[in-house]
């Protein structure tokens, strides 16, 4: 970069008071282009440049990279993780096996409201007829109102997953919320090689289910094995014309 990030953080340090519009994101693109992931997580979390940050992490087949990168910049970064109560117990598992390797200090578990349950899924079975509201239920909602506290989130996310991701950039404004959260991609440009290579680098443990088929991994009901070839997130909903679940914004599909 052709400035230090000390000299970037005293110049262009954003007031995340008002929270972010979309002018603020081009800036944190165009301020961190060229920039490596890791200088970018610095420069972000170091520099407080975001406001008040919070990681969502689904603790899925790729999940311990983001968390791997954030954790070499600061553990005390809330890792925000949405306990459907549908989750294979490997994922659930998975989850405490990673944050005690990584040593997140602040990992909050987020489940669905006990009345909504009660009121719209009180056979546990809404999965099966209308996962676009399971998923409002037990995801949207929940998340909705745990980041309603932060100013900005990271993401998982990759453009390699499928086509709905390939043109997000690594900062955007989250048009869910009428506030201007940002919402922050920091591995939208790696490939499935590079994420790879990392988890070999640093002998990051794998989630169970992705020797067993599972590239991408969500509620159990709603997760299946994917052939060799596929899309990595085929198995997500099938039969169904659905590819998110609605914790991302809305230009991607209605709901996650």
């Amino acid at each position: 970069m052709e400035q230090t990030m000390n000299e970037v953080r005293k110049i262009d340090r954003i007031d995340a008071a008002p929270r972010f519009t979309d002018h603020d994101a081009v800036r944190l693109n165009r301020m961190f282009r060229g920039s490596s992931t890791q200088e970018m997580l610095e420069g972000v979390i170091g520099g407080d440049l975001a406001g008040d940050l919070a990681i969502v992490s689904s603790f899925g087949a790729e999940s311990a990279v983001l968390l791997h990168l954030i954790a070499q910049t600061s553990r005390n970064v809330p890792v925000l993780f949405l306990d459907t109560g549908k989750h294979f117990a490997e994922t659930l598992q998975y989850r405490d096996d990673l944050v005690s390797r990584l040593g997140f200090t602040d990992v909050r578990i987020l489940t669905p409201d006990a009345v909504d349950l009660a009121k719209q899924d009180e056979t546990g079975l809404r999965w099966s007829y209308d996962p676009d509201g399971c998923c409002e239920i037990r995801k949207v909602l929940p998340l909705a109102k745990a980041l309603s506290g932060f100013d900005a989130s990271f993401t998982g996310r990759k453009a390699f997953q499928s086509s709905t991701r390939a043109n997000l950039p690594r900062f955007e404004v989250d048009t869910s919320d009428a506030q201007g959260r940002l919402k922050i991609n920091p591995l939208i440009d790696w490939d499935a090689g590079q994420i790879e290579a990392h988890f070999i680098q640093h002998d990051l443990p794998r989630h169970p289910l992705v020797a067993r088929g599972f590239p991408s991994i969500g509620c159990e009901p709603c997760t299946h094995k994917v052939a060799p070839g596929e899309d990595p997130r085929s198995g997500r909903w099938k039969g169904w014309d659905k590819t998110e679940c609605g914790i991302h914004k809305p230009g991607e599909e209605p709901f996650l």
